[in-house]
């Protein structure tokens, strides 16, 4: 994948993540929306039932009387209000759904003006639930006022019925002649002192309330039952979202790994055709040089390039069977023999291995005073320390530093070097598969970037981690096996 498409893919992916969360964001909001309009309904219905409940109530302990003579005798019910086209009006719509409450003969209802108010009455026994109301009705049309703690308690049953938990107060308005006459405005209010400013508000609509009077319910606390309503729907929203980031997050990387993959596979291209070239080349010139030299007449010479090929072969074949190794480290087909090694011992045998290679270099072995004996496979571990004496004269300092300890449980390696080629960003990429630190486009390192991660993988099937430490122009990688 080229630069261009995987911008094009990551924008994508971008806008993707970004449009799916403002989607549900949207949805979640309209339901909080739709939800709250709910809740205000439902606060002002309970509202409407306490307000009913309140006036029923007054009606059963008597405070307005009035008679019903059973001899079709003709009565009268006396209501005392100063309001008389509020009188007329609440009666008028009161005894026009009585008669179409009534299924049989309609109810006759007459009227007689006395002074300046009306009064009416009926020469019909009415039904029970009818008298209720024209009770309720006279009484809520006779009163001005509400007792609001009364309300109160049938309020708060209604809301506790439905389920409610709101912290509320409640504030009625209302209208009044005066001694003079005149309109004024009053208003009383419960639980309103220092109510947060940060409300909702239910408007009583109940036809049992004075028509000059407005009752509101002030109520707070509705996030945790506007979430409560919401939390199905909520969580699946959630869950959806985070379905969709988490896998367009992985692929996202997935991408992003496929492309450092197809890069480092250029990379590994470059190096083993460049590590293989030099050997096959001279391999090449050796055989050219016996086939048309005459060298073969010439036995030392023979033998020179004969010994040549040889070294050659062998180097190419290591490399081989360091690419195998790698390709079978990830499996289970690698099978390790434990045996008992003297790291002291196998510690100074593979220095003088690297002799060769030091020319300006150094390499000092603190050597313990007591042998350390540890179960390890001999042959990768020793292959382990190869690399990294090998990664330190290669990247290192002039000087390299080899010292064991061993303690109750573990035994600590650690080889450390003056040179400082590793940088904090690219320390802990090195134990990575085939990668290899950035040194420009340029062949004087040889390698292909899997001694690290070979190394790693050893110690880890060994039970053990590695590590590396930078510190005062110092590298330093740390092997820790378990000493069982």
């Amino acid at each position: 994948m080229t630069e261009k498409n995987y911008k094009w893919v990551v924008s994508f992916i971008v806008l993707t993540i970004l449009a799916t969360i403002g989607v549900q964001l949207f949805w979640n909001y309209k339901e909080y929306q739709i939800n709250k309009q709910r809740l205000i309904s439902e606060v002002q219905q309970s509202l409407d039932d306490s307000v009913e409940a309140y006036f029923a109530n007054i009606t059963r302990t008597g405070i307005i009387k009035y008679n019903v003579d059973l001899k079709e005798v003709i009565d009268t019910i006396h209501i005392n209000s100063r309001s008389k086209s509020a009188f007329r009006t609440k009666i008028d719509s009161t005894l026009k759904n009585i008669s179409k409450l009534e299924n049989e003969k309609p109810i006759l209802i007459k009227e007689y003006r006395n002074s300046n108010y009306p009064f009416y009455t009926t020469d019909k026994i009415l039904p029970k639930n009818i008298d209720s109301l024209i009770s309720k009705v006279f009484i809520s049309i006779s009163r001005d006022s509400i007792n609001l703690k009364k309300l109160d308690n049938y309020l708060s049953k209604e809301l506790n019925r439905r389920d409610l938990t709101i912290n509320y107060a409640l504030k009625y308005d209302y209208l009044k002649h005066s001694q003079h006459d005149s309109i004024i405005r009053e208003s009383k209010n419960l639980y309103l002192e220092n109510f947060p400013k940060d409300y909702l508000t239910a408007t009583s609509k109940s036809t049992f309330l004075p028509r000059r009077g407005t009752l509101e319910l002030y109520f707070t606390n509705e996030v945790a039952i506007l979430l409560r309503e919401s939390l199905v729907s909520i969580l699946l929203s959630l869950l959806l979202s985070a379905g969709i980031i988490v896998s367009l997050v992985l692929l996202l990387k997935t991408i992003y790994k496929q492309k450092q993959l197809a890069e480092v596979k250029n990379d590994l291209i470059n190096n083993i055709t460049h590590e293989f070239k030099t050997p096959i080349a001279t391999i090449g010139v050796a055989l050219e040089s016996i086939t048309n030299f005459n060298a073969i007449d010439d036995k030392e010479k023979t033998t020179k390039y004969v010994n040549m090929s040889t070294d050659q072969l062998s180097k190419l074949n290591i490399m081989v069977e360091k690419l195998l190794e790698t390709a079978s480290l990830d499996s289970d087909n690698l099978n390790l023999n434990y045996d008992e090694v003297n790291i002291n011992a196998l510690l100074q045998s593979i220095i003088t291995k690297h002799d060769f290679q030091l020319k300006n270099k150094t390499i000092e072995f603190k050597n313990s005073t007591y042998d350390i004996i540890i179960k390890v496979d001999e042959f990768h571990f020793e292959n382990v320390i190869n690399n990294i004496i090998d990664n330190a004269i290669k990247y290192g300092g002039d000087k390299i530093t080899i010292e064991a300890n061993q303690t109750k449980n573990k035994v600590e390696l650690t080889i450390s070097d003056n040179g400082h080629s590793l940088t904090n960003a690219n320390k802990d990429k090195i134990f990575e598969q085939f990668y290899r630190v950035p040194k420009g486009n340029t062949h004087d390192v040889k390698g292909f970037g899997i001694g690290l991660y070979y190394a790693r993988k050893i110690v880890e099937k060994h039970q053990g981690t590695i590590e590396v430490h930078l510190s005062n122009n110092l590298t330093t990688f740390k092997i820790t096996l378990p000493n069982d």
